[in-house]
């Protein structure tokens, strides 16, 4: 049986000889939210059904660095926010993953052709990566991401996501606001507004690069008004509010005018 440790919201279990989790390291930890109270033997095969395992590579304490190769990035992710702006103490459960960091290591770049392309980002910067890239690291007690560098989505040097400066394909939209209205006038509830695909390029990344190392430049231009694929890309939201999506140039669909 695995050893666990229960709390009324969450519990966490060493998956040493837990058969539901083939392919897990020995060292890992498994972490589940809202399972409730819970008796001792209560716990079978089927109560795991249709979780989702989020499990961090632990770095052990012997290892002093870690040195990315080719165009892999190392960042240490940045804590999420454990209250609301009112200060109302978020549970586990609902605190949003953080999506940002600062680069700790950087590898030595890729080789397209015959270039060689160092890394764009470089050791300090801040940078925003997209929601579900890399791999998840335990290192020096901080958590840590190793991802490839096309997964960062850009840099920013402020508070603000509204200042985020997009890397190679990445193009950085406001989005335009629902409508409030059916075309008869009627007034929509939040929960019945379509989600707009529609909005203002604010900034594009430099572009990628052809067969000989060279950067492409984007179709699309700060001030062009798009239309987007619906489902693309990572939404953020300012700190005044307003909506923004950062998502690859290949899935704007059209310049609007």
């Amino acid at each position: 049986m695995a050893t666990s440790q229960l709390t009324a919201s969450s519990m966490t279990v060493s998956v040493r000889n837990l058969a539901s989790f083939e392919g897990l390291r020995p060292s890992s930890i498994v972490k589940f939210s809202s399972f409730g109270s819970l008796k001792p033997g209560s716990l079978t095969q089927r109560s795991f059904k249709g979780l989702v395992v989020k499990a961090a590579t632990v770095v052990a304490p012997k290892y002093t660095s870690i040195k990315p190769l080719g165009d892999r990035v190392l960042v240490k992710i940045k804590e999420t926010e454990g209250k609301t702006e009112g200060g109302i103490l978020l549970p586990t459960t609902a605190q949003s993953k953080p999506q940002g960091g600062e680069v700790v290591a950087i590898g030595e770049g890729k080789t397209i052709g015959k270039t060689k392309l160092e890394c764009s980002v470089k050791t300090g910067a801040q940078v925003i990566y997209s929601k579900y890239a890399g791999t998840e690291l335990e290192f020096n007690g901080s958590n840590h991401l190793i991802l490839k560098e096309d997964d960062i989505v850009g840099i920013l040097e402020t508070d603000d996501i509204k200042d985020l400066k997009p890397l190679n394909d990445r193009v950085f939209i406001k989005v335009a606001e629902a409508e409030e209205k059916t075309a008869g006038g009627l007034l929509l509830t939040e929960s019945s507004k379509e989600k707009p695909s529609i909005g203002t390029v604010i900034a594009v990344g430099p572009g990628t690069f052809d067969e000989e190392g060279n950067r492409k430049p984007l179709s699309v231009a700060p001030g062009n008004t798009v239309l987007y694929s619906k489902y693309a890309g990572n939404d953020f939201k300012g700190n005044d509010g307003t909506s923004y999506i950062a998502l690859r140039a290949s899935d704007v669909m059209a310049v609007l005018s």
